[in-house]
């Protein structure tokens, strides 16, 4: 029965991170024709996506420490609000640093909400075919580019891309919120003997020891990093590529399919790393995904036409699609569910700080130097360092206070 509901929990979850990540990372398709409408630069606009994964950092550390103490569930429906309160506004700004403000802080500060609450919710369901549950639950992230984002193009085609704004805001608050109410905690497992007695600290600062404790391992040290620098990597060319395909003659709905196509791309990605990790390791799985992505961004500066566009985007969207949910998995085998929610924030908070180098650092490079070419060749060279830093993974840890075993035995 606990492996059967934890089915539902991967369903639930994977049309939350569509429909929220959806909403959120389909800025790129709004960044012509606000521009246009409005006059403000590229990086300007962009900014507002740097300054949402800034947020969505801090605000993914909060929301998945609160997780552990309250549950995804509560986490989730007040993050729903949050995302379709920006949304809104965003699609009514005539200042720059207003819209900034909303999808930057307002989205942003939902977006943190998304992955490492529901992703701790989710692993804590699974002993077995964990590496497929959070890569199911991810499929989401990959379906969104083929649901969202063309229906976005479509309706900014239709009505301008304010009112294109707002009914996806409308929409998200329809779907999220009955979706959420299916995320459940997964019930504690019964202890095998008789526990020692009570300890005279409470609960809650018991718990604030044992996160402070794992976010000073090196094992955590070399997560979070690995985390930054894949992220770093893919951040700029995912949101510039739609703008270069642009460049490059493709019509405004044929740059936006090539968006989708990396949607299609990381979803069977999802699906072929989550299996392959289940049998090879995570690790090994992780590194070489990192060393496909590296590869796949440095070729986009040989790419003028759409077909070689649609190729590197299923490259590309099968590499970070793939490694992005084994993160969760090796927190998992590291940690153990009672830190998870807090483990999965910070390791989000600095993965967001990686993506908010991508948008305002490749508008910035076009805008200095006329051309995407400079931020592909920076983002493939971070790549390649974050698949060195991935080889540096210690082993988990087998007999610690984080682990499921010593939990069990506790």
């Amino acid at each position: 029965m606990r492996m059967r509901y934890g089915w539902v929990v991967v369903a639930a979850g994977a049309v939350i991170t569509c429909v929220a990540m959806g909403a959120m990372f389909a800025l790129p398709v709004y960044l012509q024709p606000i521009a246009e409408e409005t006059g403000w630069t590229r990086a300007g606009i962009s900014g507002a996506m740097t300054v949402g994964f800034i947020v969505m950092g801090v605000a993914g550390f909060g929301w998945g420490t609160l997780s552990d103490r309250i549950g995804a569930r509560p986490v989730v429906l007040m993050a729903s609000v949050l995302l379709v309160a920006g949304l809104v506004l965003a699609s009514r700004a005539t200042d720059l640093i207003v819209f900034q403000l909303a999808y930057g802080g307002l989205v942003g500060a939902s977006g943190g909400a998304f992955f490492a609450p529901i992703m701790a919710a989710t692993v804590g369901w699974f002993d077995r075919h964990r590496s497929l549950a959070v890569s199911l639950v991810s499929v989401g992230g990959g379906v969104a580019p083929m649901v969202i984002t063309p229906f976005a193009s479509l309706l900014i085609e239709t009505h301008g891309w304010r009112l294109a704004m707002l009914s996806i805001a409308l929409g998200a608050l329809a779907v999220l919120v009955p979706a959420a109410l299916f995320i459940r905690r997964a019930p504690t497992l019964p202890e095998a003997a008789p526990g020692p007695a009570p300890s005279t600290s409470s609960p809650v600062s018991s718990g604030r020891s044992a996160a402070a404790a794992a976010l000073r391992t090196p094992q955590f040290i070399v997560l979070a990093a690995t985390f930054f620098l894949c992220c770093a990597a893919h951040s700029g060319p995912i949101f510039h590529t739609v703008s270069y395909a642009m460049i490059c003659g493709a019509s405004a709905l044929a740059a936006a399919s090539i968006y989708s196509v990396e949607g299609v791309a990381g979803l069977l990605g999802r699906l072929v790393f989550g299996i392959t990790a289940d049998r090879l390791g995570v690790r090994p799985v992780l590194v070489a995904g990192l060393a496909l992505q590296a590869v796949g961004i440095f070729v986009y500066i040989y790419v003028t036409d759409l077909s070689g566009f649609y190729l590197l985007a299923t490259i590309l969207g099968m590499a970070y699609g793939g490694v992005m949910p084994l993160y969760a998995v090796l927190a998992r085998d590291y940690f153990g569910p009672r830190v998870m929610g807090t483990v999965l924030g910070a390791a989000t908070m600095t993965s967001s700080i990686g993506m908010a180098f991508g948008p305002v650092g490749g508008g910035w490079l076009y805008d200095t130097f006329g051309t995407y070419h400079w931020l592909y060749i920076a983002s493939a060279t971070v790549g390649l360092a974050a698949a060195t830093m991935a080889l540096a993974f210690p082993p988990p840890r087998q007999e610690t206070e984080f682990g499921p075993r010593a939990q069990r035995l506790a």
